[in-house]
Order: C-alpha cells, then structure tokens, then sequence
C-alpha cells in the first residue's frame, strides 16, 4: 500500500498519491492493473484492471479515482457528475476495442479516498458506477 504517512502535497500531489493507494488497494482485491492514466481521444482512465473471474476470462474494469483531503466538499465520489459517467463509458468501450483481450465483461467501478491528517484513508469501492 501506499505510505499512509506521506503527506501529499497540493491537489496534484493528493491526486497522484489517491491513485496509486487505489492501485495498491485493488491489487491487494487479486486484480491486475494494465493501464495507468490511459489517454484515448475521448478523454483518460485513471486505472484499467483486470478482475480475475470465476472462468478464464478477466472482467475489464476502467476505474475512476477521487481523493480529497477533507470532507468539506463533500464524499469524494459525489465529484463524479451523469457527464462524468457518460465519458468513462465511452472510455471503457474504446479501451476494450484497442486492447484485444478477451474478456468475460466490462465494466466502470469509481474509488473515494478520503485522506485526513493522521488517520489511515477511508477507501469507498463501487462497481458498476457507469
């Protein structure tokens, strides 16, 4: 996991520190991540997974990433607005056409880190956001 005592600097720093906890966190679920920042004419990926199912083939899950580091905004996956969802949908469906893997499905999951001073991050799965 990532070190919970780093302190992140700045939004950029917070967000680049949330997506490699996320990473670690679902690496830590047996998943396999195959894209970091995956960039395609419709917009970008924080993270593509493969999620081992109960046949050969993986699920493709295209996961979104919000962090914050307070609440005074809010839960960090109320950031991710019907517009949001629409273009991770889109996102999801050309990955799956340029990888080439064989997959059993595909699907959109978002993760909510909430990162307080001193506390270990509050991680919030949901799958199928998308």
């Amino acid at each position: 996991m990532a070190d919970l005592n780093l302190a992140p600097i700045g939004s950029k720093g917070l967000g680049a520190w949330g997506e490699k906890y996320a990473a670690d966190y679902l690496v830590g679920l047996g998943w396999m991540v195959v894209e970091r920042n995956w960039r395609c004419s419709v917009g970008e990926a924080d993270l593509v997974c493969l999620e081992p199912g109960p046949g050969e083939l993986p699920t493709g899950v295209v996961v979104e990433v919000k962090c914050r580091s307070g609440s005074g905004f809010g839960d960090p996956l109320e950031a991710i607005t019907y517009a949001k969802q629409r273009k991770l949908r889109q996102i999801a469906a050309v990955w799956r056409q340029v990888s080439g893997l064989g997959l059993s499905g595909l699907r959109v999951d978002a993760v909510g880190i909430l990162k307080l001073p001193g506390v270990a991050p509050l991680v919030r799965h949901v799958r199928g956001v998308a």
